[in-house]
């Protein structure tokens, strides 16, 4: 009995590296921890789309929305270690939610693997066009006159749009009192509306807003400027100097995923990113792909924890 199991875990080792060499044999499964129809969902198919070409093989999509995207990213922490669950994970459920959830079912440097880094879009900072103020510098200087007054929208407690917000009220000394929406829409709404004045809006939601003048934008949240309005400033040139940040997509695998298959992710998924339709599609987002290796992912997925942690510590956000 103990020749039969020596044998049978020889003959398993042996299989495994050809099993992983000829990867995948069969379809994979690629959950986007959100609902269909936003911007995780749609470069989560993207990429999913072009795998499958490379691949012939299916790569399906698997929408699990819940808690902030937790929920998908637990789920993937808990998957087989093969190559065959893997999942398009954000700055909320990998950098902010250590933090922000008590009881998260994962820690994302020790659950999982880093595969490749997606792309890191940022945010507008935008304002009610009868707000007097027509830059940074200008706004910095009215909320400081008028203590109080400025009130600005987010889509909830510890979503980018108010951590976003919160970093320039800290690097600023301003106040501006924050009101939480069930989303982006209907907080820039309300910014056009007039009941709030300011909010870190997305380029999908503030992009065709600004064109037809209903919102005024001040600054894009990067450090650099975006080529989908390459004519406004960041806002780091707009008089805050210092000031970047933007959101964050990567493709994580469970841990201790074989080395040959996220090489083969890496490899495969950077050649996706490069294709043009993929560019094109990630420049509605005010966005380019990002790519690079697993190394350099597991470095951001570090300092983002660190940097975005300290912030929601510091300032006591609850959800």
């Amino acid at each position: 009995m103990y020749k039969i199991i020596i044998a049978a875990v020889a003959a398993f080792t042996a299989i495994t590296p050809l099993a992983a060499q000829n990867y995948p044999t069969r379809p994979v499964r690629f959950i986007v921890p959100f609902a269909p129809g936003g911007n995780t969902d749609v470069q989560g198919r993207l990429i999913a789309q072009k795998l499958t070409e490379a691949w012939n093989q299916q790569v399906v999509v698997d929408n699990r929305a819940g808690a902030g995207g937790t929920v998908g990213v637990e789920m993937l922490s808990k998957a087989p270690a093969d190559g065959y669950t893997i999942a398009l994970a954000s700055f909320g459920n990998i950098l902010v939610g250590p933090s922000l959830f008590p009881k998260l079912g994962y820690d994302p440097l020790k659950d999982l693997a880093p595969v490749v880094l997606v792309s890191q879009p940022p945010g507008l900072l935008v304002v009610n066009p009868a707000l007097p103020v027509k830059n940074v510098s200008d706004l910095i200087a009215y909320a400081k006159a008028n203590p109080g007054k400025l009130n600005y929208g987010s889509a909830g407690n510890g979503t980018w749009n108010h951590l976003f917000a919160e970093h320039f009220k800290a690097l600023t000394g301003i106040q501006m009192t924050h009101i939480p929406y069930k989303g982006a829409n209907p907080a820039v709404t309300d910014v056009i509306g007039g009941q709030i004045q300011v909010s870190f809006a997305p380029f999908p939601v503030a992009v065709p807003q600004i064109k037809s003048g209903r919102l005024r934008v001040l600054g894009v949240t990067s450090a650099q400027r975006s080529p989908v309005l390459p004519e406004v400033p960041t806002i780091a040139e707009a008089g805050l100097p210092g000031y970047s940040a933007a959101t964050w997509f990567a493709v994580l695998a469970p841990a201790k995923t074989p080395q040959i298959i996220i090489a083969k992710l890496n490899t495969d998924i950077n050649a996706a990113l490069q294709r043009a339709e993929v560019k094109a599609a990630f420049a509605a987002d005010g966005t380019e792909p990002a790519g690079g290796t697993p190394e350099q992912l597991r470095d951001s997925m570090r300092s983002g924890i660190k940097q975005w942690g300290d912030l929601v510590r510091n300032l006591d956000v609850k959800l």
